[in-house]
């Protein structure tokens, strides 16, 4: 059966080794629980930070990450696909082969800088190279404070280039009860700029 019949859209999701874990695993449960297709990378960072602000211990190689994340989300066959840094072959790296939208959440300032100035080291900077070389929505979530003046430039490079910043800055007027709904308000600002169902944080003035 064809990816479109099975799912019907995939997201590249990325997460980096910035505080903030929490906000893109919540995305990842998210796009999964409404039928879509993940194409997740996990930097080595990330896993780091994984460890240390959560209790979820992953796997090192991709094959049993992939397989750990589908269970533990409960996703169907193939929903979740995981791609090791250096996976050339991926369908993310390539224009032909990468989906129309990519999440780097959070994202650290060193991939911010990677990113803006084309670096494509590894997998999660080329594939958001590709997103920016063809016009296709790039979301990312920093998760930093202060900002240099050189994260500041990089946000505003990319801004030019068509890419979407969203700091992980959340608001309040939700009147958040814990840890959980401060995540779900940026999830959900996230899941707005995909166009993606959401019903985390109700709508503003409704």
């Amino acid at each position: 059966m064809s990816e479109s019949l099975e799912f019907s859209q995939t997201i590249t999701v990325a997460i980096t080794g910035a505080s903030g874990v929490q906000y893109g695993l919540k995305l990842l449960e998210c796009l999964v629980n409404e039928g879509l297709r993940v194409y997740l990378m996990v930097s080595k960072a990330a896993h780091i930070v994984i460890t240390t602000e959560t209790d979820l211990k992953l796997p090192g190689q991709a094959a049993q990450m992939e397989q750990a994340l589908n269970e533990k989300f409960n996703a169907s066959s193939g929903q979740i696909r995981v791609f090791g840094k250096e996976d050339w072959m991926a369908p993310v790296a390539s224009g032909s082969g990468a989906p129309s939208q990519m999440v780097v959440c959070p994202c650290s300032t060193g991939t911010l800088s990677a990113i803006a100035c084309g670096a494509s080291n590894n997998l999660i900077e080329r594939a958001a190279d590709v997103a920016l070389k063809e016009r296709r929505k790039l979301i990312l979530v920093p998760r930093e404070t202060p900002y240099s003046e050189i994260h500041l430039e990089h946000m505003l490079k990319l801004t030019r280039m068509g890419a979407v910043i969203l700091p992980a800055s959340p608001g309040f007027y939700h009147q958040p009860q814990n840890l959980d709904d401060i995540i779900k308000f940026i999830v959900a600002r996230i899941l707005d700029q995909l166009g993606v169902n959401q019903s985390l944080v109700g709508r503003w003035g409704r």
